[in-house]
């Protein structure tokens, strides 16, 4: 089979589309701006994604996926509060590297409606975050944290990303970083009753002791025990009553 070497159709739609969205500058792109610079035609556009929207919802679930895969692959080290920090660090990086798809991804939030992108990632540094309860680290739960972080880790992006370049600085990143983390977690190995600042130390075994079962479901208890143990830990862990 002789290959011309030009990209199929779909592809080079979502190449044009991604491009343009980059360049827009949040303006609006027109169908026919795509068509023209992915060398198609409009009703091959409809063929392969339906529509207009369509195509960018597929330009978005690709960079959300690229975005994904790069916070997978930071690997543990054995520092799992240092582990969330390079987890920070690289989400603000993704978002100043390609700021018009990240506005579409994080930033199209209406009233009552989450956007599924923001509940993967949540969901994704839960994950993260649960490494760091087994590990005595975190002073509220890992879904708590994760909320928390992830709402302060947007906050920050989406500011940068208002700045112009000349003008911004990451110290804001590094600042709401710290201060998020010493709010939800402990950084030093030492008695969690001197480093979490009035959280007692039951709270946090019960914390750890949750996230390790959860994620090993020992043998030794049967699934009605398990989930009975679990609503207790549960309840310790919240430190609404403390």
């Amino acid at each position: 089979m002789k290959s011309t070497g030009d990209p199929a159709p779909k592809l080079r739609l979502l190449r044009a589309a991604a491009a343009l969205l980059a360049e827009s500058d949040g303006a609006s792109v027109s169908t026919r701006q795509i068509t023209e610079a992915a060398k198609v035609t409009a009703p091959t556009l409809y063929h392969h994604f339906g529509d207009k929207e369509g195509l960018f919802d597929a330009v978005v679930a690709e960079g959300f996926a690229e975005y994904l895969a790069a916070e997978r692959s930071i690997p543990a080290s054995g520092q799992p509060i240092e582990d969330l920090r390079r987890h920070w660090d690289n989400h603000v990086q993704f978002g100043l590297d390609h700021p018009q798809l990240y506005l579409v991804m994080f930033g199209n939030i209406r009233p009552e409606r989450r956007p599924s992108t923001v509940a993967t990632a949540e969901a994704f540094l839960e994950e993260v975050l649960r490494r760091a309860a087994a590990a005595s680290r975190l002073v509220v739960t890992p879904h708590e944290a994760a909320r928390s972080i992830l709402a302060a880790n947007i906050g920050v992006t989406l500011m940068l990303i208002s700045e112009t370049a000349e003008k911004r600085s990451l110290e804001l990143s590094v600042m709401t970083r710290e201060a998020v983390l010493s709010a939800v977690a402990t950084d030093s190995e030492a008695d969690p009753v001197t480093d979490t600042e009035g959280t007692p130390a039951v709270v946090v075994a019960a914390i750890a002791l949750n996230a390790a079962l959860q994620s090993s479901h020992p043998d030794q208890l049967s699934g009605p025990e398990l989930k009975l143990f679990l609503e207790w830990l549960h309840r310790i862990s919240s430190r609404s009553g403390s």
